[in-house]
C-alpha cells in the first residue's frame, strides 16, 4: 500500500515517509498518525480507539519529528521549565467506547443540548453496550472499575446533572445545602410537565451511568477506594435528596388531565428507579468496607440539628450529640489509609493530569490527617482533662466514648444481673382497677385542658421503682368540640399522620420507605443488615472494638436512627408479609442485632406513642420477635448460658410492660364497653375511636401470639407459670365475658331470621338489586364501643393449654398442678366454662375450652369438687321428682311426661359425668348447665346459664 502524503483529518501536507515514526504528528491540526495509519504493516487502522495516543491540548506547545531530527516526546512547560511527559495508551476496548461516551455525556449536561440527535443515539448505544457488559463479564467489569478517569468523568457529570434536575423538577432553586423544604407541589408539577422531555431523556442516562457505577463496585477494595478518593458516593447522596424531594411529594389529579397524569407518573417512577439504583450503589460500595460503613453511617445518622429530641416520657438520656459528631468525624480522619493497588492508580493518575488530557486533578481529600504522624493506640485510655480533642479520641482509640457512656446508662436494666424485678400481681390489680375507673375519661382530655396531666402518684412511685416508665401518662392531643362535618376528613388524616410518628421526619433516608415497595426498598435494609449485624462484621479493631456493635449502638442513640427504624417497622407492605418474605427476614436480623447489644428494651420505648396501648411500630418490632424465639424452639442455642439469660431478660422486660401497661389499659377499654352495654353510660361517652380500638386489640394479640410462643419453649415456660401469667389471662376473659356480646350463630337482629323482630320487607325497586342500608344501626366507626376484640379468647386459651397440659409428649396425665392451682386461685373455672358457648368472633372456641378445662379437672380434686358444687345433686334430684309429678298431672300428661322424662335422663348421664369429673369435666360445664328444666336453676353465684348460640339449652331446644 502506498504510504499517505496528506493528513486524512485536514489534507495538510506529511513529512516522508523515512522521516516519520509512531509519535509523528500533522503540524496543521495536531492529531497522531498513528490514529489513522499503522507504521509497522504500513495499513490504514480501522479501530482508531485502541490505539488512541496522548492528543496535547489546543494551544499547547508541541514538538514533533523535523526533516533532520529525530522526534522528541511531547513537551508541556509551565514557567520556562520544561517537563516532558511520556503517555502511553492502555485502555481497553469498552474503556476507550466509555470514556468517549462519557465526554459526549459531560458536554450534554455542562452545555446544553447542543449535542446533535445522531450522537446522542450512538452515546446511548455505547452506554447500553458497557451496561451489559459491565454485567455479564467480570474482566471488563474489572478494567472498567480500576480506571480512574472514568470514575471522575462520572463525578463530573452526576454534579453537573443534578443541580439541572433540581431546577427542572422543584420549584426552589438548587443550593449546595440541599434541597430546601416547602416546595410547592402544584408548580412543581408544572416544572415537571414542562420539562417533561429532556427529564426523561436525562433521567435513563444518568441510570444507567449509575448502574454501571454500580456493577464495578463489585470489585470492591479498590472500586470502593476510587470512588471515595474522587467524591463520587457524594454525588450520589445529593442524588439520593433529589430523589426524595421528588417521589415524596403528591400531585393533584383534579387538578391535571389524563394525559399530564400519566407523564407526572413516568418522570415520578424514574426518579424512584434512581433512587433503588443509588440505593444498591451505596450498597456495594459499603459491603465489606468499615471505613466507608462508618463514612455512610456518619453522613446518614447526623443532620444540621446536632441535639435529640425527647421522647415522650422518657428521662432524657443526657447524649451529646455534638461529641459524637466529633468523635466519629475523628475517627474517619485517622483510619484514611487506603487499599494499595488504589493508591497507586490514584497516583498515577495524579501524575498525568498535567498532560491535559484527564478530566482534571482529583477533589481534595475532605479533613484527612497524614498517615504518617499518626499511631493509633491499642489500648483504649481515656483522658477526661486532655483539652486537645483530636489527641484525646487517639488514646480512645475507639469510635466515641460518649456512645459508650450512652449505652451503660440505656441498656437493658437487667443486663448486669437481675435489678428490676417482676411486678406483682397485687401490684397489677391496683393498676388494672385504677385504669377501670378512669376509663371513660383518661384517653380524651379536653380541648381547654389539655397541658393537663392526670398523673397517679402511687402508680408513678410504684413504676420509677421497678425501672419502668410511668403508664398513665395520658395523651395531651388538643381535642375541640365540633358539632360540624366541614373539617371532619382533615381531622381524620391529621389523626392518621400521628398514628405512629410525631414531630418533623429527621434522617437522609427516613422518608424512602414511604416512597418504595418492598421489592425496591431491599437495598435499603441490607445496607443497614451490613452495617450493624454482627455477622457482616470483620471482627474486633486492634483495639478490641467491635464495629458493628458501635453502629448499631449509633443507630439507636441519635434521632435520624430512631426515626428511620420507626418509618422500616411501619412501612406499610411489612404488615402483610409472611415470615419467608425475603424483607421480613432481613428486619428480623437487625431486630436481633439490637437484642444482641441489649438495646430491644429502649428500642421499645422509643418507639411508643401516648395515645397507643402498642403503637403500630410496636407491634411489628413485637412480630419480629416472635419471629425471633420461635426459631429458638427445639433449637440447641440455649446450651450456652449466656444466650438463655440474654433472651430471659427481654422476655421479662416485655412480659412487665404487658403486665403494668398493656393488660391495664386494654381491661379498662373492655371496661367501659361494659358500662354501655349495661347502660351505665352512653356510647358517644366512649374514650376512643374504631382505629384506636383496632390497634389497640392488634398489639394485645401480637403480645399474646408472643406468650404463646414464650409458653411453647420447654426451657422458657417456667418463666411465665412464676410470675403468674394465669392472672392476666382471666382477667381478659372475665372483662370479655362482661364487655362483649357474643356473635350468636344466627343473628336474630337480622330480618327475617328466627325469633327476629324485625319484620322482612321485599324491595323490588331497589337499584340495582343492591339491599338498603338498615335504619336505626349505626356505621361501624360509630360504634366502637360494640368492638369484638375478635379472636382474643382463642389465644387466651391456647395459652392456657399450653402452660397447664402435661410436658410429656403425648400430653397424658395429670396436668400442671401449679397452674391448676393458679386458676382457681383467681377464678379461673367459672370464665372458662362460659367459653363453651357459641361464640362467633372466636371460631372453635368451645373445643379449645373442653380441652383447657380437661386439663384443669384431671388430677385436681378441687376443681371437681368446684364443678359438682355448680349444680347441687340432691337439689337437682328433688326438683327432677318434683318436675316428674307435675307433668303427671298437667293435661295431655303423657305426652308431656314423655317429653320431660326425656329431659331426664339427658341430666341424669350428666350427673354421672359430674362423679366421674376427671374424664368429663368440660363437657359437663358446656353441656350439663344448658339444660332448661321447668323448675331446675342452673345457675350458681347469680352466674347466668350457658346457652348454646340461639340462646336455648342442648337437647330438645336445639332447633
Amino acid at each position: 500500500m502506498v504510504n499517505p502524503k496528506y493528513c486524512t483529518q485536514c489534507g495538510h501536507p506529511l513529512p516522508a515517509p523515512e522521516l516519520r515514526d509512531k509519535t509523528t504528528i500533522c503540524a496543521k491540526c495536531k492529531v497522531p498518525i498513528a490514529t489513522w495509519w499503522d507504521e509497522d504493516s504500513q495499513t490504514f487502522r480501522t479501530n482508531r480507539e485502541v490505539i488512541m495516543p496522548y492528543t496535547p491540548p489546543l494551544g499547547s506547545p508541541t514538538t514533533y519529528s523535523g526533516a533532520g531530527g529525530s522526534s522528541t516526546p511531547y513537551a508541556y512547560r509551565n514557567g520556562g521549565e520544561g517537563q516532558e511527559f511520556e503517555v502511553k495508551n492502555t485502555q481497553t476496548v469498552e474503556e476507550s467506547n466509555f470514556c468517549g461516551a462519557l465526554i459526549v455525556l459531560e458536554g450534554h449536561f455542562e452545555k446544553g443540548r447542543l449535542m446533535g440527535p445522531q450522537t446522542m443515539e450512538q452515546t446511548k448505544k455505547m452506554v447500553a453496550m458497557t451496561l451489559d457488559r459491565s454485567l455479564n463479564k467480570p474482566d471488563v467489569r474489572e478494567h472498567l472499575a480500576k480506571n480512574v478517569h472514568i470514575w471522575m468523568r462520572l463525578q463530573k457529570i452526576f454534579n453537573l446533572a443534578v443541580p439541572l434536575l433540581v431546577s427542572r423538577s422543584l420549584r426552589e432553586l438548587y443550593t449546595e445545602a440541599g434541597v430546601p423544604n416547602g416546595l410547592d407541589v402544584p408548580e412543581s408539577a408544572t416544572l415537571i410537565l414542562k420539562n417533561y422531555d429532556i427529564l426523561r431523556e436525562d433521567l435513563h442516562y444518568l441510570n444507567n451511568l449509575l448502574v454501571i457505577s454500580r456493577n464495578m463496585l463489585a470489585i470492591k477494595e479498590t472500586a470502593q477506594e476510587i470512588c471515595a478518593a474522587v467524591q463520587f458516593d457524594k454525588a450520589v447522596q445529593k442524588l439520593v435528596i433529589l430523589c426524595v424531594n421528588v417521589t415524596s411529594k403528591g400531585y393533584d389529579g383534579e387538578n391535571v388531565t389524563e394525559g399530564d397524569r400519566v407523564r407526572l407518573l413516568e418522570i415520578t417512577e424514574l426518579y424512584k428507579k434512581l433512587l433503588v439504583t443509588c440505593l444498591q450503589h451505596t450498597h456495594n460500595w459499603t459491603m465489606g468496607n468499615d471505613r466507608f460503613k462508618m463514612s455512610f453511617w456518619f453522613e446518614m445518622l447526623f443532620d444540621n440539628d446536632l441535639r435529640n429530641d425527647a421522647i415522650h416520657e422518657l428521662p432524657p438520656d443526657d447524649l451529646n450529640v455534638e461529641k459524637v459528631f466529633e468523635e466519629v468525624k475523628n475517627w474517619l480522619r485517622r483510619h484514611n489509609k487506603k487499599d494499595d493497588l488504589a493508591a497507586e492508580l490514584l497516583a498515577k493518575y495524579e501524575d498525568e493530569v498535567p498532560a491535559g488530557h484527564t478530566a482534571g486533578h482529583l477533589p481534595s481529600p475532605l479533613g484527612e490527617v497524614d498517615r504518617d504522624n499518626v499511631e493509633e493506640s491499642t489500648t483504649p485510655v481515656w483522658k477526661a482533662d486532655l483539652e486537645d480533642k483530636y489527641e484525646q479520641d487517639r488514646l480512645y482509640a475507639r469510635v466515641s466514648h460518649e456512645i459508650d457512656v450512652w449505652w451503660k446508662r440505656v441498656r437493658d436494666a437487667n443486663y448486669d444481673g437481675w435489678v428490676v424485678p417482676m411486678e406483682t400481681v397485687e401490684g397489677a390489680v391496683e393498676r388494672a382497677e385504677t385504669c377501670k375507673n378512669n376509663a371513660m375519661h383518661r384517653y380524651m382530655p379536653r380541648g381547654d385542658e389539655h397541658d393537663h396531666r392526670y398523673d397517679h402518684d402511687e402508680q408513678d412511685d410504684q413504676q420509677q421503682d421497678d425501672g419502668t416508665d410511668d403508664q398513665y401518662e395520658h395523651d395531651n392531643r388538643s381535642i375541640t368540640e365540633d358539632n360540624g362535618e366541614d373539617d371532619e376528613g382533615e381531622e381524620e388524616e391529621e389523626d392518621d399522620d400521628d398514628s405512629y410518628v410525631e414531630g418533623p421526619l429527621r434522617g437522609l433516608l427516613t422518608e424512602i420507605p414511604n416512597i418504595l415497595d418492598t421489592k425496591q426498598i431491599e437495598a435499603l435494609h441490607m445496607t443497614v443488615k451490613a452495617c450493624i449485624v454482627d455477622s457482616m462484621g470483620s471482627g474486633l479493631t486492634p483495639a478490641g472494638e467491635n464495629l458493628q456493635k458501635t453502629r448499631c449502638k449509633m443507630f439507636l442513640a441519635l434521632d435520624c436512627g430512631k426515626n428511620l427504624l420507626r418509618e422500616m417497622l411501619v412501612f406499610i407492605a411489612v404488615w402483610e408479609q409472611t415470615d419467608q418474605q425475603f424483607i421480613f427476614q432481613i428486619t428480623a436480623q437487625i431486630i436481633e442485632s439490637f437484642h444482641h447489644n441489649a438495646l430491644l428494651p429502649y428500642a421499645w420505648n422509643s418507639l411508643r406513642i401516648l395515645k397507643d396501648i402498642v403503637s403500630p411500630a410496636q407491634t411489628v418490632l413485637l412480630r419480629l420477635i416472635n419471629y425471633m424465639f420461635r426459631a429458638r424452639k427445639d433449637s440447641p442455642i440455649y446450651d450456652d448460658i449466656k444466650d438463655y439469660n440474654r433472651d430471659a431478660k427481654l422476655i421479662h422486660f416485655l412480659y412487665n410492660y404487658f403486665r403494668c401497661r398493656v393488660v391495664p389499659d386494654c381491661l379498662a377499654l373492655i371496661a367501659a364497653q361494659a358500662h354501655i352495654r349495661q347502660n351505665k353510660s352512653h356510647p358517644s361517652d366512649f374514650p376512643v375511636d374504631l382505629w384506636d380500638m383496632e390497634r389497640a386489640k392488634d398489639g394485645l394479640s401480637q403480645y399474646l401470639d408472643f406468650i404463646s410462643v414464650i409458653a411453647e419453649i420447654p426451657e422458657m415456660r417456667h418463666l411465665l407459670i412464676d410470675w403468674e401469667c394465669v392472672y392476666e389471662l382471666v382477667a381478659l376473659l372475665k372483662a370479655l365475658e362482661l364487655g362483649v356480646e357474643r356473635k350468636p350463630l344466627i343473628d336474630p337482629r337480622r330480618p327475617g331470621a328466627p325469633g327476629s323482630t324485625m319484620p322482612h320487607v321485599e324491595r323490588p325497586y331497589d337499584d340495582q338489586g343492591h339491599p338498603s342500608p338498615q335504619q336505626n344501626v349505626p356505621p361501624m366507626h360509630d360504634t366502637p364501643h360494640k368492638f369484638p376484640w375478635a379472636g382474643i379468647k382463642i389465644q387466651i386459651l391456647i395459652i392456657l393449654t399450653a402452660l397447664i397440659a402435661p410436658t410429656n409428649p403425648r400430653r397424658t396425665g395429670p396436668g400442671n398442678p401449679i397452674v391448676q392451682k393458679q386458676l382457681l386461685d383467681h377464678g379461673g373455672i367459672m370464665p372458662l366454662l362460659n367459653c363453651c358457648v357459641y361464640d362467633g368472633h372466636n371460631e372453635y372456641l368451645k373445643e379449645r375450652a373442653t380441652l383447657t378445662i380437661k386439663f384443669v379437672m384431671e388430677g385436681c380434686d378441687e376443681a371437681q369438687r368446684f364443678v359438682r358444687e355448680l349444680v347441687p345433686v340432691k337439689a337437682a334430684q328433688a326438683n327432677a321428682q318434683k318436675a316428674r309429678q307435675q307433668a303427671a298431672n298437667s293435661e295431655g300428661g303423657v305426652g308431656m311426661a314423655g317429653r320431660v322424662e326425656d329431659k331426664l335422663e339427658e341430666f341424669n348421664r350428666q350427673l354421672k359425668s359430674v362423679h366421674l369429673g376427671k374424664d368429663s369435666g368440660g363437657s359437663l360445664a358446656a353441656e350439663g348447665l344448658g339444660l332448661n328444666l321447668p323448675g331446675i336453676e342452673s345457675t350458681a353465684k347469680g352466674k347466668e346459664p350457658a346457652t348454646n348460640g340461639n340462646g336455648k339449652g342442648k337437647g330438645k331446644g336445639k332447633k
